[in-house]
This record gives C-alpha cells, sequence and structure tokens, in this order.
C-alpha cells in the first residue's frame, strides 16, 4: 500500500471515477441525472414558492413541507452538479478539504431530514388526536425552533465523524469507486486503521434511525386510531389522505436510506456500479418526488400552485 502524504501542508485531492465499469456509458447516465436534478429544483422552488407568497399555507405542517425541501434543494445541489462535471467532462478532482464539506452535507442534512420527518408526525398527531390545542402547542415560533433544533442535532452528531475522517492518514492511490464523496468509499482509502469512526457512525445511525422511526411509527399509530373513531366517513378519508404524503414521503426516506447504506457496507455479491446507482438514485430520486407527492395528495398546497401560476398569468 502506498504511504500516505504527511510532507505538504495542503492534503492531496481526491479523485471521482464516477460509475465503475460504466464510465463509456456517462454521457448517457447523466442524462436521467441531469433531468431529475432540474425537476428538483423547479418542485421544490415552486412548493417554497407558493408557502411564501400564499398566506393561506402560513401555518406548521406548510412550514415543515417547506424545510424539506430546503433540504432536499441542500442535497441535490450538494451531489449532482459535480457528479454531472464528472459524467460530461471528466472533471474528475475533488479537493481534499471539499470532498468531506460534501461528505458533512450529505450526511448531516440525512439527520437533518429525519428529524423533520419526526417533526412532521408530531403534527399531524397534535392536529388530529388534539385538534382543539393544535393552534396553542405548536406555534409558528415552536415550528421554527423544531427545525433549528433539528438543524443542530444533525450538525452535533456528524461533526465528531468528520473529525475522525479528516484526522485518518490518506495513501496516495486517491481514487474513490464513486460518482460522490460516499463515507465507505473514502474511508476504504485510508492507511489507517478507520474502526473508530465506521462504530460512530453504524451507532449514530442506529440511534437516529431507530430513535425517529419508533416515534414515527407511534405518533401514526395513534393517528390510525383516532381516524378510525371518526364518525364521518368523508372526515377520516381527508385525514388518512394528509397523512398518506407524509407516510410516502416517510418509506421513500427510510427504506432508500437503508438499503443504500446496507449496500455500501455489505456488497451482497451485487456489482460495484450497481451498489454506486443505488447511492446516487437515493439522492436524487426522492427529492424529485417529494414536491409531487405533496402538490398531487396535498390539496392546500396544490391549490397554493395554482393561485401562484393564475397570479403569474394575469
Amino acid at each position: 500500500m502506498s504511504a500516505p502524504n504527511q510532507s505538504s501542508t495542503t492534503p492531496l485531492p481526491f479523485l471521482l471515477m464516477g460509475i465503475p465499469g460504466l464510465e463509456d456509458a456517462h454521457t448517457w447516465i447523466s442524462i436521467p441525472f441531469c433531468f431529475m436534478y432540474i425537476t428538483a429544483l423547479l418542485g421544490n422552488s415552486t412548493v417554497l414558492l407558493a408557502v411564501r407568497l400564499d398566506k393561506t399555507l402560513h401555518e406548521p405542517m406548510y412550514y415543515f413541507i417547506s424545510m424539506l425541501a430546503v433540504i432536499d434543494l441542500i442535497f441535490t445541489t450538494a451531489v449532482v452538479p459535480k457528479m454531472l462535471s464528472v459524467f460530461w467532462l471528466g472533471s474528475r478532482q475533488i479537493a481534499f478539504w471539499a470532498c468531506f464539506t460534501q461528505m458533512f452535507f450529505i450526511h448531516m442534512f440525512t439527520a437533518v431530514e429525519s428529524g423533520v420527518l419526526l417533526a412532521m408526525s408530531f403534527d399531524r398527531y397534535v392536529a388530529i388526536c388534539n385538534p382543539l390545542r393544535y393552534i396553542t402547542i405548536l406555534t409558528n415560533a415552536r415550528t421554527v425552533q423544531i427545525g433549528l433544533l433539528s438543524l443542530a442535532r444533525g450538525a452535533a452528531v456528524m461533526t465528531p465523524l468528520m473529525c475522525l475522517l479528516t484526522s485518518l492518514p490518506y495513501c496516495r492511490d486517491r481514487a474513490i469507486p464513486h460518482s460522490y464523496c460516499e463515507h465507505m468509499a473514502v474511508v476504504e482509502l485510508a492507511c489507517a486503521d478507520p474502526s473508530l469512526s465506521h462504530l460512530y457512525s453504524i451507532v449514530v445511525a442506529t440511534l437516529l434511525v431507530g430513535t425517529d422511526s419508533v416515534f414515527i411509527a407511534f405518533s401514526y399509530g395513534m393517528i390510525l386510531r383516532s381516524v378510525l373513531r371518526l364518525p364521518s366517513r368523508g372526515v377520516r378519508l381527508k385525514s388518512l389522505s394528509t397523512c398518506g404524503s407524509h407516510l410516502s414521503v416517510i418509506l421513500l426516506f427510510y427504506t432508500g436510506g437503508l438499503l443504500s447504506m446496507y449496500l455500501q457496507m455489505f456488497s451482497l455479491g451485487l456489482a460495484p456500479h450497481t451498489r454506486v446507482l443505488v447511492a446516487d438514485f437515493y439522492l436524487t430520486v426522492p427529492p424529485m418526488l417529494n414536491p409531487l407527492i405533496y402538490g398531487m395528495k396535498t390539496k392546500q398546497i396544490r391549490d397554493g400552485i395554482f393561485r401562484l401560476l393564475d397570479s403569474k398569468q394575469t
């Protein structure tokens, strides 16, 4: 194994290899990723604009949806532009600190999104199970505090991981067999034992996902019980429809995240390009679909977007 470069004060850059084994098809592969990125930008920006300009959407539920839209914009922008430059221009080099900054944003906002999804489930729980106290429990100020708490939690749990990873010596072979700075792919280039960072990442991911999932499941269990007790069939269907969009986003986020994480940790006999593509799609498909899910499932946002479009035409 090559010796680590310790002679220079500026660490050597890494090289992103794109999708191993499919280098000749990079141009064609880039087309769906470019489409998903543009769709994610337009969809999430439209949701943010609708919530910002339509005063009927100035409620906690829509503020949480706006937070989710901001996270999706950060997710895609942190990864896709550099990915496309690798596919289109062969611009494989990424600076040492830029690589870990990209990794930090991906992992931090994954944790932040988990916190926002938990907050959204709590919002629906209060709205359906305790509607008379909704406006006193979830004020606008408290909604902002919950968002900031999710952001602080994400930064707090990911900063130690980044410190552990950047303190490792990396060998002269800086080729990352991935299209972005994926955690496991980068750690494999370390010349020292990365067991501590492995342990920390597994423990943090398990605790975050496990704890948030349990509370989300509990919230929706209580919601389902309350909805089934409602006397009116129309009210039951309306409540289930609102929660359906949230559950769709939650399942997409957690199922995709767990699948991507475990495929990076355990190859399961899959080809390297399959695992890379799964990780790439996890960071691009949910941000594209989330605004479409809310636009189709949430009548208030759909109406807000239509009002926004009508005002632009007049």
